[in-house]
């Protein structure tokens, strides 16, 4: 044989097949083939190899010395074509000590990654997690070399890096937040007054899209004047609490500041869109059972979610 390039390596199961029966018609019924097809198969065998292979004697189709040496070379390269071809394994969270990471917003670590890690080691005892934040180097480089298994939270309209797989996860209502105190803000605020009030916002830390909120005020030829951007959602709320702005913010964190700080909802313009969370991956990993697994499990809870309003 010259190449493997030239080489049929279908003919390689023929010739396994060929050595085991060492019958030509039985070799065909196992690799349901017609007869005449296997001994076509065989002359072109005994071509490439230069070599009879198989020589018929008074009892029966005989190896060739050089078709024994062959013989556990292609059983090896079959047998590990065939491992390498297997579908993956299947993740088994029971018995699982799988380690995820990933990157989130506050709102998902604070409101909903509590009671879903909880949930999860009900049934996945040995599972564990670490959080980061979301940044623009783990969307263009952390997915792709697996530093950050899953992206979880940021909004649909973020812009992404090519390669990334974006799965709609779940939606959330905003709402306002104002200081109990805040005689200027009654219980709800239509656009024009919305866009009057001073504001506090969150630092887009992706760098990658404005603000959806002021993207709606441009649409109906409005701004808003922020006095303070912050990192997180605690923070941000805290300066309410102090001042006479507001903050625009996911109905369930806005009901937790409730409780923590003098601060109340506000009924917000209904211009303002929803946020629409999802889950990222990169694409190299979209079938790694384990992360298949990881996305099943966030999407479900988070249809739990909506439907319990779980605290």
């Amino acid at each position: 044989m010259r190449s493997l390039r030239h080489f049929d390596l279908n003919l390689l199961l023929v010739f396994e097949a060929l050595m085991r029966e060492r019958h030509v018609t039985r070799a065909a019924e196992k690799l349901h083939l017609s007869q005449p097809a296997l001994s076509h198969a065989l002359k072109r065998l005994r071509d490439a190899l230069e070599d009879p292979l198989l020589i018929r004697t008074n009892t029966g189709l005989q190896p060739t010395p050089r078709a024994l040496a062959l013989l556990p070379v292609v059983q090896q390269a079959l047998a590990m074509l065939q491992e390498g071809l297997a579908p993956p394994t299947n993740f088994l969270p029971a018995t699982s000590a799988r380690h995820f990471t990933l990157a989130t917003t506050d709102y998902f670590e604070e409101v909903m990654y509590p009671t879903f890690l909880s949930q999860l080691l009900t049934y996945a005892p040995d599972i564990s997690f670490s959080i980061e934040l979301i940044t623009p180097n783990v969307l263009s480089e952390g997915l792709e070399q697996r530093q950050v298994d899953m992206v979880v939270g940021l909004d649909s309209q973020s812009a992404l890096p090519s390669g990334v797989i974006q799965h709609a996860w779940m939606d959330e209502a905003l709402v306002c937040l104002a200081a109990t105190d805040n005689n200027q803000v009654g219980d709800a605020l239509e656009l024009h007054q919305f866009a009057r009030e001073p504001h506090v916002a969150l630092t887009d830390i992706t760098g990658l899209r404005p603000s959806n909120i002021d993207s709606c005020l441009v649409q109906h030829g409005l701004t808003r004047r922020v006095i303070s951007k912050n990192l997180n959602y605690i923070a941000a709320a805290r300066v309410v609490a102090l001042t006479n702005a507001i903050m625009t913010l996911p109905r369930q964190m806005a009901k937790r500041f409730v409780t923590m700080l003098p601060v109340r909802i506000v009924v917000p313009p209904k211009e303002l869109p929803a946020l629409n969370m999802t889950l990222i991956q990169h694409g190299l990993y979209a079938n790694d059972p384990a992360l298949v697994w990881l996305t099943q499990s966030l999407i479900e809870f988070a249809s739990t979610f909506k439907q319990k309003g779980v605290e």
